[in-house]
């Protein structure tokens, strides 16, 4: 064989060994999709049943709410390990500075979201879903050999968890790919995020778990206020979703300084959680607030603080110790601030209330791709030039703020 056929040879070979590397990972990450959307559903449904439960016996269980903190907290400090690091450790190992994920924290993080649910907390799940997909992925990625093989499938199991939970797979891709450091994409994960992201969202609505949507019917035309009133709603939005990851930070400092028994600080701060919530509106700010979404797109009672009392609920409920997420409280934060903007503006209820929903999302995730595949996911695709035009002012003007503590900023 000549010099150019050896030459060709090689380049073959080179070819063959990247789309094989190529099939192997797309096989992989249909089994993460698999198992991660089977893990969502389980951990979807089970918090739907115990969330009817709190709602029927309310007055029953927030009386525990201090003592299930406790608990809680006890667990993680026993057999938790790392594990009570939560996001912050898949971030970490995102970055190469973790190189193991306990497997304990799929169950860890599980139980305990469902336990602050069931007794009243106010915090949401897509953490848990994330953590969840994280771990499983970044396990499997750690034994494939591949190169960059633990961070591709880290994000992977990311897109996978949130996929899986809201079935919204393009918003899950993008989230996953862009939250790690914002301002920056990692596309080497583009592939088996796609694969992993529909197929976990097959999976868990194969598996009972019902996705959020709603069809707008909003009939809008361009002129140059409306302009400007999507303007001052990406601003809007933009410094309300700054201010929640900035006080819930601040929060979470704030306890930890007070408080240097983690157990004490849950006690005694779950004592006036647990007062708080009963005496302001009956558990109206308990659990996920979808009973506060619900509200702000079926035209039922929104007051002009729900979206205020929510996001302090959340951010005291998450900074004193408790587990679970802020995605879906983001999600109803922007929802009920939205209905009040609205009538303030003379917009449609519904068409402001989604653009909060998904814009406050964004901002507080300090993410720009995912809040605008979240809307138009959610609330349709005709709708898209609304959604990329709020989010994007919102990601703007969120003074680089992000609910995730270790998330990085692209200089």
């Amino acid at each position: 064989m000549g010099e150019n056929g050896q030459l060709i040879s090689r380049i073959v070979k080179g070819i063959s060994k990247e789309y094989k590397n190529i099939l192997i990972i797309g096989i992989i990450s249909i089994g993460i999709g698999i198992l991660v959307g089977a893990i969502d559903a389980l951990f979807g449904r089970v918090l739907l049943a115990l969330t009817d439960f709190r709602t029927q016996h309310f007055n029953l269980l927030i009386i525990f709410l201090p003592l299930i903190g406790v608990f809680i907290v006890y667990t993680y400090q026993r057999i938790g390990k790392n594990s009570a690091k939560g996001m912050s450790l898949i971030f970490a190992a995102g970055f190469e500075e973790e190189n193991v994920i306990p497997k304990r924290l799929i169950p860890l993080v599980m139980v305990s979201t469902w336990l602050t649910h069931l007794f009243g907390g106010s915090a949401g799940r897509e953490g848990v879903a994330v953590q969840i997909g994280g771990a499983l992925s970044h396990t499997i990625g750690r034994k494939i050999g591949l190169q960059d093989s633990s961070k591709v499938f880290l994000i992977t199991g990311m897109a996978a968890g949130f996929a899986g939970l809201f079935q919204t797979p393009v918003a899950a891709i993008f989230f996953a790919m862009e939250v790690l450091v914002a301002g920056s994409v990692e596309y080497g994960a583009l592939f088996p995020s796609i694969v992993a992201s529909f197929v976990a969202s097959y999976t868990s609505h194969l598996l009972g778990l019902e996705k959020f949507r709603v069809e707008l019917h909003s009939s809008l035309g361009l002129s140059l206020p409306f302009a400007f009133q999507m303007i001052f709603l990406g601003i809007i939005f933009g410094v309300v979703g700054g201010l929640f990851a900035h006080i819930l930070a601040y929060s979470k400092n704030h306890f930890n300084k007070r408080f240097k028994n983690p157990l004490l600080k849950i006690f005694i701060m779950g004592c006036m959680l647990s007062v708080l919530l009963f005496l302001i509106h009956h558990g109206r700010y308990s659990g996920l607030g979808t009973n506060l979404i619900q509200n702000s797109f079926l035209g039922e009672q929104v007051y002009w603080y729900d979206w205020l009392l929510k996001a302090a609920f959340t951010i005291l409920t998450l900074a004193i110790g408790y587990q679970g997420g802020e995605v879906t409280p983001l999600f109803s934060i922007g929802a009920t601030l939205g209905v009040v903007l609205s009538g303030f503006l003379g917009l449609p209820v519904q068409f402001v209330a989604a653009l909060g929903y998904a814009a406050l999302f964004g901002s507080a995730t300090n993410t720009i791709l995912a809040p605008i595949f979240i809307g138009v996911e959610v609330f349709g695709y005709d709708y898209l030039p609304y959604f990329f035009v709020v989010c994007a002012i919102a990601y703007v003007f969120n003074g680089n703020k992000s609910i995730y503590g270790a998330q990085r900023i692209r200089k």
